[in-house]
């Protein structure tokens, strides 16, 4: 059997996606609380992406939404992480600028330690990537798309990153314009 390369890339994008989903899940989390949400999007759910951050660079006259749409258009896959933003009710914290998750709450803030968790899974996530090197880029832009689209299909999701994946001859996702 022969098997051409961009099969063989293709596949160990779909594989990496796996194993960074793994990777974010299992990073470290604030009190052991899980809120992670994971996505792989692929095929022409790509280009859903990619449009909706289209809209979003002319509704809002934020060009780098468009700019990382092309690179999106560039990509394999995409991994979308996501996290429900609860209080996780840590004393003496006041991170999030409140003085107690209660008050956080109250406001109907996010809580700056949960945000943290899905920094730390996002980066795990990526290592992963760049350890097998594939190319990828933590986008908040693909994150916010994700999350207009309602792709998490949960609504206490409020916060989420996208990572961009694609095998080249040159990463699409540096030199950017």
């Amino acid at each position: 059997m022969i098997v051409k390369g961009n099969e063989m890339e293709r596949a160990a994008v779909d594989q990496v996606a796996a194993l960074m989903c793994a990777a974010a899940r299992t990073a470290p989390k604030a009190r052991g609380t899980d809120n992670l949400s994971t996505l792989v999007i692929t095929g022409s759910d790509i280009k859903k992406v990619s449009a909706e951050m289209r809209r979003v660079a002319e509704e809002s006259d934020v060009a780098f939404f468009a700019r990382d749409a092309a690179n999106v258009d560039a990509s394999l896959a995409l991994v979308v992480l996501g996290q429900k933003t609860v209080q996780l009710n840590i004393p003496v914290c006041g991170f999030c600028g409140f003085d107690s998750c209660a008050d956080n709450a109250r406001a109907g803030a996010a809580c700056a330690i949960s945000a943290g968790d899905l920094g730390i899974a996002t980066l795990a996530a990526a290592a992963v990537a760049g350890l097998h090197h594939v190319d990828n880029r933590i986008m908040f832009s693909i994150g916010r798309a994700a999350l207009n689209l309602g792709l998490f299909g949960d609504e206490k999701v409020t916060m989420a990153y996208g990572i961009p994946l694609s095998v080249t001859g040159k990463s699409p996702y540096f030199d950017r314009k």
